[in-house]
């Protein structure tokens, strides 16, 4: 079985003239929930497997904070600059098949509208909207990771920060 994991981004600083999107940060707020979820999450996996983020500030910081709950030092986080503002499908598909098929699971740390819609295309039964630091893990019945196909998926747990603070 393999497992898909996806990790919106925690509570970012407002867009201004003075600092890109890209370079954003999360907030004070955003960091402690992000901690939050971290652990919730690890009460649910004991290894996050192949941690995929997207560049953008935001998303590595969320990425950090996770990888820090896992003991997994930051230079095993794998950029992918695709995952920053892409909803294209066939880039999830070209990363998932760029896994060893030796990991089971995959936790990917992003942003929306694109992971949500990638959610809700991999799961058999759709995916509701991912809000800020919200957790989706979909498993499928397969031994590649080249093998899993959209609306395949099943929804193992869903964890949002607004349920579980």
């Amino acid at each position: 079985m393999k497992k898909i994991v996806f990790v919106r981004h925690g509570r970012a600083e407002d867009q201004s003239s003075e600092i890109s999107d890209f370079e954003r940060s999360l907030t004070g707020k955003g960091k402690v929930i992000s901690g939050f979820m971290a652990k919730a999450y690890k009460e649910k996996e004991s290894y996050p497997g192949q941690i995929i983020t997207s560049p953008a500030f935001r998303a590595l910081e969320t990425a950090l904070i996770f990888a820090r709950e896992f003991d997994i030092k930051p230079e095993m986080i794998r950029l992918e600059s695709d995952l920053y503002n892409n909803d294209d499908f066939k880039i999830l598909t070209e990363i998932l098949k760029s896994i060893s098929d030796e990991e089971n699971t995959t936790t990917l740390f992003g942003h929306n509208p694109a992971f949500t819609q990638m959610a809700d295309r991999m799961a058999a039964k759709g995916c509701e909207f991912m809000t800020k630091s919200s957790i989706v893990c979909i498993s499928f019945n397969v031994k590649t990771w080249n093998l899993i196909k959209p609306d395949s998926g099943k929804i193992e747990y869903f964890l949002k920060p607004e349920k579980s603070l």
